[in-house]
């Protein structure tokens, strides 16, 4: 990964995706299966490819939404599962996530 701040964002969607597995689909503590295995990747890429690496804003606020809408919905689905639970899981991951949920969103990028 190109920056120590998109590195942060995939641990946390790796971390969300983590408890949604364990917990849904029975999965062992530091395993996923393969639909979210694939899901993560996909994650990861998206995460490289943003054009705003160290302003990236959280994806809901996000002006560009560069993941496809079905992977979007199963994102959508991860985290409104997992991220009530982050904060006994993962606080510190967590409280970071939502403290960058309130930074404002930067202008959109032309092309």
């Amino acid at each position: 990964m190109k920056n120590r701040f998109i590195r942060k964002e995939y641990e946390t969607i790796e971390a969300m995706l983590g408890i949604y597995c364990r917990e849904l689909h029975g999965t062992a503590k530091h395993d996923v299966c393969a639909k979210c295995s694939k899901l993560l990747a996909y994650a990861k890429a998206r995460l490289e490819k943003c054009p705003y690496q160290e302003q990236k804003p959280t994806c809901a606020k996000c002006p560009i939404h560069c993941y496809k809408p079905a992977m979007r919905d199963k994102v959508r689905q991860v985290m409104l599962y997992a991220g009530p639970r982050m904060l006994k899981h993962h606080p510190l991951l967590a409280i970071r996530h939502l403290l960058r949920g309130r930074r404002p969103a930067p202008s959109p990028r032309k092309s």
